[in-house]
């Protein structure tokens, strides 16, 4: 470590010592490692891969030029985030920031969505894994129960390596993101050579609303083209992952908001590239179209089924990395409450192993809550569950917007730290926009309607829970984030 880093670290150890927390997770995550974090959640391979199907049977080829709308939105969310992460480095991310510039009780709202957002996404994640990509690689038939045992066992794999070492997470999800790179630059390539040398693809797919072509409400609110919105939505999120290993990054001031700004960007780019090359290189839309795995399919027929099983292979390790970054974050999420006495059972919560310096019990506690929706929900949930975590992140970043337009004025400055300047008002302001928008469109189809009762259910019961903390636990409630008498020294 260089003389920088080591004043780097030391200062921002000092600044989590002012905020009132004795330092106890160990800062070694790398800038590239940090961007990984981020780049990691957001998978542009899996996203693709898993939301192409919807774009092709709801929109048509042609619903791709959604991507870009959405890209730009995100990033203009990832620019405010990115303002508070340079500002408050803290594990725990919006609840710390929230609990700190507003109040402790808005901030244990913000941290109790993003806990069952995390919670509940490595589940969904890791299933995805298994019946999607891992199955079809190890030639095994389409089984539920498979796919939920498949699931199980990488969760605890993740959570091995999560409970071993920070450092060793950082590795693995850089060699994961470092590999996705490489493989959708390759096929990327591979594609483009392909077209061009056998002819066997059209330009004018790009426009094409192949089998929803005629479709009713297609351009209504909630319709066919607006369906297609989806791709973007699903995959452009969690870039803010890396706020919350802040505390575990070296230099986080400057390395966690350029890995926010950078890996949402990165990933926005390359995704428009690929899915554009992708749509290209279709030979027969309604074929294409009719299966649940588009990307495989092409990728068969314009280079064979080596070049198919290379991408299955890259897809394995993007979901592995992404499940091991989510398992990794919602960790923090329960030790950055649970050290404010804010979670339950928050003295085992918080603790540290002093020899790994990780979160073993709030690591444990997201296993638990894995196996807990594999064995009580139907396969339908499941997917329910992804549409859950899209509503519940896009009110989490409306939120964070509005909670910056509210205290920006308060919030100081850090020398050599991101900072958006004077255009700080323009993207705040078009980012709230943006968001209202989402959500909007997320709960605008019909079929929404489940996925919005479950979101205010988690609502209703983390709002009780809030309640008894507020009733039963006030001098809690009442304190600044490590005040808490546990965390005097």
């Amino acid at each position: 470590m260089t003389a920088e880093n080591v004043l780097n670290a030391e200062s921002a150890d000092d600044e989590s010592r002012h905020a009132g927390y004795e330092p106890e997770l160990k800062r070694t995550l790398g800038p590239f490692q940090v961007f990984a974090v981020s780049f990691a959640f957001i998978s542009v391979a899996v996203g693709i891969f898993g939301t192409y199907d919807d774009v092709l049977q709801n929109s048509g080829p042609v619903g791709i030029w959604l991507w870009p709308i959405a890209a730009v939105g995100q990033t203009l969310i990832a620019l405010v985030i990115a303002q508070f992460a340079a500002r408050i480095p803290l594990s725990g991310s919006s609840y710390q920031w929230a609990s700190r510039l507003a109040n402790p009780k808005v901030g244990w709202l913000f941290g109790w969505l993003s806990f069952c957002y995390l919670a509940s996404g490595v589940a969904t994640v890791d299933n995805a894994l298994a019946s999607a990509a891992l199955m079809p690689l190890l030639g095994m038939e389409p089984n539920e129960d498979t796919a939920r045992i498949l699931t199980l066992v990488v969760l605890v794999m993740q959570a091995v390596l999560v409970v071993l070492s920070t450092r060793l997470v950082g590795l693995i999800t850089s060699g994961a993101v470092g590999l996705e790179l490489v493989i959708v630059v390759v096929l990327t390539i591979a594609l483009i050579v392909a077209v061009l040398v056998t002819g066997d693809g059209d330009v004018s797919n790009l426009t094409s609303r192949g089998i929803a072509e005629g479709a009713p409400n297609y351009f209504a609110i909630g319709g066919g083209l607006a369906a297609a919105m989806i791709m973007g939505l699903a995959t452009l999120v969690g870039f803010d992952s890396a706020a919350n290993m802040a505390e575990e990054a070296k230099d986080p001031f400057r390395t966690v908001p350029r890995a926010i700004v950078g890996s949402v960007v990165a990933a926005s780019l390359l995704g428009l590239v690929f899915v554009v090359v992708l749509t290209i290189a279709i030979k027969d839309i309604p074929r294409v179209s009719a299966t649940d795995s588009p990307v495989a399919l092409i990728l068969r027929d314009q280079l064979g089924p080596v070049m198919e099983r290379s991408l299955l292979v890259a897809i394995v390790f993007a979901f592995f990395g992404a499940g091991l970054v989510t398992l990794a974050t919602g960790a923090r999420m329960v030790f950055a409450m649970s050290r404010d006495e804010r979670f339950p059972a928050h003295r085992l919560m918080r603790q540290v192993n002093p020899r790994t310096q990780t979160p073993i019990p709030a690591t444990v506690l997201i296993v638990v809550v894995g196996f807990v929706l594999m064995a009580v929900l139907p396969g339908g949930a499941l997917l329910e569950l992804l549409t859950v975590g899209g509503l519940i992140g896009a009110s989490l970043y409306g939120a964070i917007i509005v909670l910056y337009l509210a205290v920006r004025k308060r919030l100081g400055r850090q020398e050599d730290a991101f900072d958006l300047g004077r255009f700080e008002m323009p993207v705040a302001v078009g980012a709230l926009v943006w968001s209202i928008v989402v959500v909007f469109i997320l709960v605008s189809p019909a079929e929404a309607l489940t996925a919005v009762v479950i979101s205010l259910g988690i609502l209703v019961v983390g709002a009780a829970y809030l309640a008894y903390l507020v009733v039963f636990k006030r001098e809690v409630m009442d304190t600044e984030p490590g005040d808490a008498d546990v965390f005097k020294h």
